[in-house]
C-alpha cells in the first residue's frame, strides 16, 4: 500500500503542475481548450487528493467498527473521482459551446509546444499508474490512471484544434473550442466508466465468473472435498472476502472437518492472493 500511496502523492504534484502551467498558457496564448485542459487537470489534482486520501484511509487495519476493513474507502474514492470527471466534462462543454458561438482571435502557436510536452508526460505517468494498478488489482490506482490518460487525449484534442485554426486562418477561430467540446466528451465517457464500476461495487456486485472458478477449483483440489456449492465473493478495496460452502465424507469427525476446512482456506489463499480470508461451511456429501 505504500508503493501506492507514493504513486498518488507524485500524481498530485504532477498534476498541480500541469495545472498552473496549462492555465498560464491557455490564458496568454488566448486558448480556451488549453484552459479547459488546464480545468480538467485541476479535477485531476482533487481527484488525486481523493486517491491519495481513499488510499491511505483502506490501508488501517480492521477493527471492531470495521471487522471487515476499511478497503471500501478505495470504492467510495473511486466514485468520487468518475463523479469529479462527469462535472468537469459537463462544465467544460458549456463553456465550449459558448465560446463556439462567441467571436475571438485564434490561439497562439507557443500553445502548440505546451500541449505536447504535457500529452508526452501524462501517457508516459498514465502507463506507470496502469502498471502499479494491474498489479495491485486496484480499481482506485486504475482510476487514477484514467484520470492521467484522460488529461493525455484532452490536450491531443487541444493540440490538433488549435493547430487546425491556426493553419485554417481566419474563420477558424472556433476549432479551438470544437476540440474543447470534443474533449468534454471523453472525459465524460471515462467519468462513466469510472464511477459505474464502483458503485456496483458499493452494491456488492459479485465479481467476475474467471475469479470464481479459481476459487472454486482452488476449494476442489483439497484431497477429502467431494463437492462444493454456494460460493459468494466480496470485493473490498483489491481485498477479497470468500464464503464457500464445502461437501465432504459424512462419517468425517468434527476435528478432521475442521482440517479439511483450513486446507480449504490455504488452497483459496495460495491460488488467489488478494483473498484475505476464506469462511468455510462444512457440509456433509450427498450423492
Amino acid at each position: 500500500m505504500t508503493s501506492l500511496t507514493g504513486i498518488a502523492e507524485r500524481g498530485l504534484l504532477l498534476n498541480a503542475t500541469l495545472a498552473f502551467g496549462k492555465l498560464v498558457a491557455g490564458v496568454l496564448g488566448n486558448s480556451y481548450a488549453l484552459i479547459a485542459d488546464a480545468v480538467e487537470s485541476m479535477a485531476d489534482l482533487f481527484g488525486s487528493v481523493v486517491v491519495w486520501g481513499g488510499l491511505r484511509i483502506s490501508g488501517r487495519e480492521a477493527d471492531e467498527r470495521f471487522p471487515f476493513g476499511y478497503g471500501k474507502a478505495e470504492t467510495v474514492a473511486t466514485v468520487i473521482v468518475g463523479l469529479l470527471l462527469i462535472a468537469a466534462a459537463v462544465g467544460i462543454g458549456i463553456e465550449a459551446v459558448r465560446e463556439i458561438v462567441t467571436p475571438h482571435h485564434a490561439p497562439a502557436p507557443f500553445t502548440l509546444i505546451v500541449l505536447v510536452l504535457v500529452v508526452v508526460v501524462k501517457e508516459t505517468w498514465s502507463r506507470r499508474v496502469f502498471e502499479q494498478a494491474r498489479a495491485a488489482g486496484n480499481a482506485l490506482v486504475a482510476a487514477d490512471a484514467w484520470h492521467h490518460r484522460s488529461d493525455a487525449l484532452t490536450s491531443a484534442a487541444a493540440f490538433i484544434g488549435i493547430s487546425v485554426a491556426l493553419i485554417g486562418g481566419p474563420g477558424w477561430e472556433a476549432a479551438d473550442d470544437v476540440a474543447a467540446l470534443v474533449a468534454s466528451f471523453v472525459i465524460l465517457a471515462n467519468g462513466w466508466l469510472i464511477a459505474r464500476p464502483a458503485v456496483l461495487e458499493l452494491m456488492d456486485r459479485s465479481p467476475e465468473h474467471p475469479l470464481l472458478e479459481q476459487v472454486d477449483a482452488a476449494a476442489r483440489s483439497v484431497g477429502d472435498v467431494r463437492a462444493t456449492e454456494k460460493l459468494r465473493v466480496r470485493k473490498m478495496g483489491s481485498a477479497l472476502f470468500v464464503e464457500i460452502h464445502v461437501q465432504s465424507d459424512p462419517a468425517m469427525s468434527l476435528h478432521d472437518a475442521h482440517i479439511v476446512s483450513g486446507k480449504v482456506k490455504t488452497a483459496v489463499r495460495q491460488a488467489v492472493p488478494r483473498v484475505v480470508d476464506v469462511l468455510v461451511h462444512m457440509e456433509p456429501f450427498e450423492e
